[in-house]
């Protein structure tokens, strides 16, 4: 029988036993249950300085280069880094209800027409995925399916296929812990014996994780180290457009955003996102804003849109959504102290359009015109679009990409742009297509918008 010990996620100490505070650090709740690891076989008498395994030098390490596979869904494809991996881990996390199940079962279907498929379900049975199938007008025939929850029972399965799908890790558990499934040691320990089988035999796992209420994904985080690739499913579950972006990739960028729509057929990617990230109405009221946005090898234009309402309270109110609401703060009082706008009695709330979430600086001259916006009352043409890096100085700073966020606005139809000055010289091919304004300051900015 194998034998078992609890361990300190935080200090790692070790106990026979449950306990609910760690007698080492003081922590609550933090001894998980892990397997004992069995005592090493004693050595042969021999060289005392012999080695497993001998080091090679780098020039003699031969490059394998590794084919990727079409997952049959092109935004899917993107956000993998042009497309599959062989003998990946690739962890997809979501909302229940989301679309992630729809999204594997449309991938293994498509993959199962030239390769060996297993779709290992063990939270629904195998009729359940084949109503699925039949919803979605997908051709099943070649989709081997297995309702199991024992990963060791279907080990032998899992050998004898390319890819396999699991849904979910945490309804899936090993016999060599007694704790439940979906426990922070059978989570870890799963997650382990199928980076060893993807490892060995090439076979590679896309894998169904569930989130907790916070929005991170449930169980240790050893969980996301281990895996290759961890897709993140954004967006409520009222609305069709759903967003797949990358937090891990190490075949690819971690910045790359994928769009999806939700219908009664199945998943299907968006290429267009003018209709998503950007209102018809744009231009007409006060307190919106354009900006390009680069997100790995692509660019979108996104609108951003501001509120104001005069403070009920003493403290005024600050809320954001797709912008780190610290930031927003810190642009709040460069707009105050470097302008000289009033915003200390009104209520202030941002948003991003879509749903999608704009980590890059370049976005803080695009906020900085849509709260000026609103503050004067006096909206922006729809055919402008703004961005550059704000400091604490009032000064506009260069982004990345700047030529690539410029040509994205002139595919879009944008007439006008206003960018930071340095980035002007790496533009210039586009003046006689394109007005650019360069600025340096964020009073320059406002200056040239009204």
């Amino acid at each position: 029988m194998n034998k078992t010990q609890f361990v300190c996620n935080e200090c790692g100490y070790t106990s026979a036993k449950w306990l609910g505070r760690c007698p080492d650090c003081g922590k609550f709740n933090t001894l998980v249950e892990e397997p004992v690891a069995p005592a090493a076989p004693k050595k042969s008498a021999g060289p005392a300085f012999r080695l497993s395994s001998r080091p090679i030098p780098l020039s003699q390490v031969t490059f394998e280069k590794t084919p990727r596979v079409s997952s049959g869904i092109r935004e899917l494809d993107i956000v993998l880094g042009g497309g599959i991996v062989r003998g990946s881990l690739v962890l997809v996390g979501g909302d229940p209800g989301i679309g992630k199940s729809t999204l594997l079962t449309q991938v293994a279907a498509h993959l199962a027409k030239e390769h060996r498929v297993l779709y290992l379900s063990a939270e629904e049975s195998c009729g359940q995925v084949k109503l699925r199938c039949d919803r979605l007008g997908l051709n099943s025939d070649n989709l081997l399916l297995l309702n199991e929850t024992n990963i060791d029972l279907a080990e032998e399965a899992f050998c004898e296929a390319e890819y396999v799908v699991i849904d979910s890790i945490q309804a899936v558990y090993t016999e060599a812990l007694s704790s439940a499934a979906g426990s922070v040691g059978q989570v870890r320990e799963c997650a382990a014996k199928l980076m060893r089988l993807a490892k060995s035999r090439g076979i590679t796992f896309f894998i169904v994780g569930h989130v907790t209420k916070e929005g991170t994904l449930a169980g240790p985080k050893v969980l996301e180290h281990i895996m290759d690739t961890v897709l993140y499913f954004e967006g409520e579950r009222t609305e069709n457009f759903k967003i797949l972006r990358a937090v891990k990739n190490r075949f690819g960028s971690v910045q790359e955003v994928g769009v999806f729509e939700m219908t009664g057929e199945g998943i299907f990617g968006v290429s267009d996102y003018s209709s998503l990230f950007l209102s018809d109405a744009r231009g007409e009221a006060a307190g919106a804003a354009v900006t390009p946005s680069e997100t790995g090898n692509r660019c979108m234009m996104v609108e951003i849109q501001t509120l104001m309402a005069k403070t009920s309270y003493g403290l005024p109110r600050r809320m954001s959504l797709g912008i780190d609401p610290s930031r927003m703060i810190v642009l709040i009082a460069v707009l105050e102290k470097r302008c000289g706008l009033p915003l200390g009695t009104q209520d202030i709330y941002l948003n991003a359009m879509g749903g999608i979430k704009l980590n890059e600086p370049s976005a803080d001259l695009a906020v900085l015109a849509a709260l000026a916006s609103a503050e004067r009352m006096a909206p922006i043409g729809k055919a402008v679009a703004v961005f550059g890096e704000v400091g604490l100085t009032g000064e506009v700073r260069g982004v990345n990409f700047a030529d690539k966020r410029v040509n994205e606005c002139l595919k879009m139809g944008f007439r006008r742009v206003i960018l930071p000055s340095k980035n002007l010289k790496a533009c210039e091919k586009f003046k006689d297509k394109i007005e650019l304004v360069p600025v340096s300051y964020v009073s320059q900015m406002i200056k040239a918008l009204f």
